[in-house]
């Protein structure tokens, strides 16, 4: 009576065998080891280790592995005090061109990497590091779009040949004085025509015909909306260099900004990544003057020496043409004339009135993008620390203008699609979109980290001890076999978190503590459900299948229950809610699993098929 085919004894086989793999990984703990990656469009590759091997060796450094990662050499060691001598060295040997940072890599064996088996991140608050609040300044970014309206309503003006006065941002708003009435009627149809994002107003004082417009509220909101979007961007490629393995960046309300580093204890260092500035300026290349001649002392007035990125020198003339505040959007994609790879560039209006002024004069030259980045570093001298701000400038692109362009156009000569693709990264998201400043800024330890981990581990293992020997005391055999189904469920959730790389945080834990009272819930039902099929005179067969099939459906709604309370949570929910949310979802699934299905089967397997006169319930 109480037996499973085959295809269900191999299905649970199946998910405790690969459960037990995904979840191995985190009993191995982690390695000291430096995350070397590429500083801009430096490669990673063969060099980059033979340099990194025999800086070590020199130094009588020992480590223990290396390995290739995305983007990234991962070089493990035995202990901490390795790793931060060889932290120095390495910075020292490789410079600017590559990032150096501390990090804990798993030490997954190798059997398990060849499943792509990983262990779970651990959150801020078991793994220590540093927490940031940060505030945009919407007022300065709405400030920012009306100096873009001005130049724009007088490039219009201007190919419309409207004659005015002056044309100024006044009081958060575009303010156009006229002379003349016909003039300002013909502004007005104009602005009005073209701007239909502005709202209108006019007046007259002293004779003198003034126009006002200001930026309509829904087109205020998608500023902010796109100023929190872009400094996010722009801070998730800053976070890169710090090598954090599970940074956390995301909106708080509509005007901050979450930044959690995990693992990071150098609050000043991850304080100057975040508030490094860049931006791109275009500027044509010195065709008439010898850059031999500069490099000896002869540069010419009006020119200056530049660095490309792989040190060769360029000459190029002081004239800023455009700069990457003008750049409005840019895509990586493949030149249909060449097929080699092209950066599609779209400017605003004041800037492609300017581009296309110097492109019509210019066609046959060549014209440089300089990246221009600006940094705060903080340095210890004489035991206190000392703020500097470094100013470094590369040149990154140098094409020929083969045509006429102004607001669209096209960058060219580029290596790779992937330098294409890091070009339009940094025209986008160069810049902040607007100023932000740090209005809380928390450190948590390593040893609290520790401490929480320790702590939320008591809890769960007090918590599961309690209810093994509650369900063995109550339920006897039967309650044997709970326990067995619950340390599974326990493995499966562990695995499930690790295979979707998930964070886990103290509510997770706390998730997962609640959990494991409710996968033994279900298994009271159905034992209780038992114990009365035995009362009323069924036969042990009888009552087991009847305990089961009755106790389903209560099971379920109150699985289903929580199941949309979890989703809610993790719908409404930020941070820490969102971990809790996830953990208890997934806890309510495998228990559903584990106490229906994988019960079923092991007491099917103990007494199943066989004619029994009691059962140990």
């Amino acid at each position: 009576m109480n037996r499973y085919p085959l295809w269900k004894y191999l299905l649970i086989i199946v998910v405790l065998v690969v459960g037990a793999i995904y979840a191995l990984p985190n009993i191995y703990g982690d390695d000291p080891a430096l995350q070397i990656s590429a500083n801009r469009n430096v490669e990673v590759n063969e060099l980059l280790r033979d340099r990194v091997v025999t800086a070590l060796e020199q130094q009588q450094l020992a480590y223990m592995a290396y390995e290739f990662m995305p983007g990234s050499l991962l070089v493990r060691f035995a202990d901490t005090d390795v790793q931060l001598r060889a932290y120095d060295v390495l910075r020292q040997t490789l410079g600017d061109d590559y990032v150096v940072a501390l990090n804990l890599a798993p030490a997954t064996p190798d059997w398990l990497r060849q499943f792509n088996a990983s262990p779970m991140y651990l959150g801020l608050d078991l793994r220590g590091g540093v927490h940031f609040l940060m505030e945009i300044d919407m007022d300065a970014a709405i400030g920012q779009a009306i100096q873009r309206y001005v130049g724009d309503v007088r490039t219009e003006l201007r190919d419309k040949r409207i004659r005015y006065l002056t044309i100024n941002a006044v009081d958060g708003q575009v303010e156009v004085r006229f002379r003349d009435q016909e003039e300002f009627n013909k502004a007005l149809d104009a602005v009005r025509r073209e701007y239909n994002e502005l709202e209108l107003s006019q007046r007259e004082e002293n004779g003198t015909y003034i126009l006002n417009a200001s930026i309509n509220a829904a087109t205020q909101q998608e500023i902010r909306r796109f100023a929190v979007r872009q400094n996010i961007t722009t801070l998730r490629k800053r976070v890169n260099e710090l090598g954090v393995a599970e940074p956390v960046i995301q909106q708080q309300g509509d005007e901050r900004i979450v930044v959690q580093l995990p693992g990071v204890q150098d609050t000043a260092r991850a304080k100057d990544v975040i508030g490094a500035t860049a931006t791109l300026e275009y500027r044509m290349v010195d065709e008439e003057n010898s850059v031999r001649d500069a490099l000896a002392g002869r540069v010419p007035m009006g020119s200056r020496i530049y660095r490309e990125r792989n040190g060769e020198p360029i000459l190029l003339l002081n004239r800023v043409i455009v700069t990457g505040d003008q750049v409005v959007d840019a895509s990586a994609g493949i030149d249909q004339q060449s097929g080699g790879p092209m950066v599609s560039v779209t400017l605003d209006s004041q800037g492609a009135r300017i581009m296309g002024d110097n492109t019509r004069e210019n066609i046959g030259k060549r014209m440089a993008v300089v990246f221009i980045e600006t940094r705060t570093e903080t340095r210890m001298v004489d035991g206190e620390p000392m703020r500097e701000t470094r100013r470094s400038e590369e040149v990154i692109s140098v094409a020929v203008i083969r045509g006429h362009f102004s607001k669209r156009f096209q960058t060219t000569g580029l290596d790779s699609m992937a330098e294409a693709t890091n070009l339009a990264l940094l025209l986008r998201a160069g810049a902040l979109a607007a100023p932000m400043e740090i209005v809380e800024e928390r450190t948590i330890g390593p040893s609290l980290g520790a401490e929480n981990i320790e702590a939320g581990l008591r809890s769960v293992v007090i918590g599961f001890l309690l209810v093994l020997a509650f369900m063995a005391i109550w339920y006897r055999g039967f309650g044997l076999v709970a326990n067995f189904v619950l340390a599974i469920n326990l493995v499966i959730i562990v695995a499930v978190l690790s295979m979707l790389q998930a964070t886990l945080t103290l509510p997770g834990i706390a998730g997962i503590v609640l959990t494991v009272g409710m996968a033994v819930d279900a298994n009271v039902l159905i034992f209780e459900r038992i114990r009365e099929e035995l009362r009323v005179g069924n036969t042990p067969q009888a009552a087991i299948k009847e305990g089961y099939s009755k106790a389903f459906s209560t099971i379920a709604d109150a699985n289903i229950t929580t199941l949309i309370a979890a989703v809610i949570l993790f719908i409404f929910g930020t941070g820490p809610i969102k971990g809790f949310a996830i953990t208890l979802a997934i806890g309510i699934a495998t228990s559903m699993f584990t106490a229906i299905m994988v019960s079923r089967a092991i007491i099917n397997l103990i007494v199943g098929g066989r004619r029994v006169t009691k059962l140990s319930i």
